[in-house]
């Protein structure tokens, strides 16, 4: 089995830092992960993969960073057939904001309108609620751990 490609999408490093959280916590749990920025990872390529982690924070008034915003624009033009591929959703945010965690509620629906199957529920990080970044991911990942 390949490395399971952890893809993040950020503006400030924090989804970068989460991103590592997560591969070391998947490899702590069994797995083999690899990190890959989101401006990296060729869309064409996802169909190839069975387990996709995809993290991105919201920029701004809810828009995509602009390192999520090509992975975006690349799923809708090229449309690829995700039917055998399941993913995890982490998303990064800030609850004062009326459009909290928009950008990874933006990637789920597109993902899931491709085909791609979600594996347990999409995490949520509030920056607003004072939680460890690190600890809300490697809680995130003993839920989903199980089903990769």
């Amino acid at each position: 089995m390949s490395a399971i490609p952890i893809i993040f999408g950020t503006e400030s490093g924090n989804a970068e830092m989460v991103a590592d959280d997560i591969a070391e916590a998947l490899t702590d749990a069994g797995h083999d992960a690899e990190v890959v920025p989101m401006e990296d990872f060729e869309v064409a390529d996802l169909p190839d993969h069975e387990v996709v982690v995809v993290i991105t924070s919201t920029y701004g008034e809810g828009e995509l960073p602009e390192t999520t915003a090509p992975f975006h624009a690349a799923l809708i033009e090229q449309e690829p057939d995700l039917s055998s591929v399941r993913f995890a959703a982490f998303g990064l945010g800030d609850s004062t904001y009326e459009t909290y965690n928009n950008a990874i509620s933006i990637l789920q629906a597109e993902l899931t309108r491709l085909g791609a199957a979600q594996i347990g529920e999409t995490c949520r990080h509030d920056a607003a609620s004072g939680l460890d970044l690190t600890i809300v991911a490697t809680e995130w990942v003993d839920t989903i751990a199980g089903e990769l």
